[in-house]
């Protein structure tokens, strides 16, 4: 029997039978890269895209430029790879649209987190709501530096009248991973409450999401 052929139905069959609960990160990026590359041993490929990028998901969050420079890896396990982590946010979105949560900052946390916490830039983004507090839509609404000139509360609120908004809950990340609020996102907070309040649009919370934590403005108590 070809050893290696073997050793790909066993990785496979330990998936299917457990799940993916005790994997190495190497033996996750292998069998991804095994859907497009069926007849190759892909153990080294992935052992050598570990090494690079260290973990599961520096490989999945990688380049596309990046993630080809290792021998091996081509379009097609690229496009398998990035089809995985859009699937896995929309999965993430679509749940997280269909509960009760938009008074729970964990759970805007844990479902913006995966697709915000390897930006390299900040991305503001407004999660709109009706009047039962149901999300309406997800809109990113600014890309780069987040000071207080470069947010317009006139055009968040010509987007929240557009969907007939009653609510909304602002969150953006920190690259730097610490999620602290600087004198810019205070500042930017307090100005979009005023706006918002004149319109009587509801400002729930404001989340700085940063390496595996965050902060919020309403548990902290800053959004009146």
């Amino acid at each position: 029997m070809d050893t290696k052929k073997g050793h790909r139905e066993r990785l496979r069959k330990r998936f299917l039978n457990a799940g993916i609960k005790g994997f190495l990160d190497y033996e996750v990026v292998e069998l991804l890269l095994t859907l497009a590359t069926p007849r190759k041993d892909c153990r080294e490929i992935a052992r050598e895209a570990i090494h690079r990028f260290k973990t599961l998901r520096g490989v999945i969050s990688a380049p596309k430029e990046e993630l080809m420079k290792i021998k091996g890896i081509g379009p097609n396990n690229y496009f398998g790879i990035k089809l995985v982590k859009e699937a896995a946010d929309l999965f993430l979105k679509q749940k997280i649209i269909k509960k009760d949560m938009l008074r729970s900052s964990i759970d805007v946390f844990n479902y913006l987190y995966y697709s915000m916490r390897d930006l390299k830039k900040e991305l503001f983004k407004v999660i709109f709501l009706d009047g039962q507090n149901n999300i309406i839509e997800i809109e990113d609404i600014f890309e780069g530096t987040l000071t207080s000139s470069v947010i317009y509360p006139r055009e968040i609120i010509k987007s929240a009248i557009k969907y007939n908004s009653a609510g909304l809950i602002f969150v953006h990340n920190h690259p730097s991973g610490n999620p602290n609020p600087s004198e810019d996102d205070k500042n930017i907070t307090k100005q979009m409450v005023s706006a918002c309040k004149l319109m009587d649009i509801r400002v729930l919370d404001h989340i700085i999401i940063g390496d595996n934590k965050y902060y919020s403005f309403a548990d902290d108590e800053q959004i009146e």
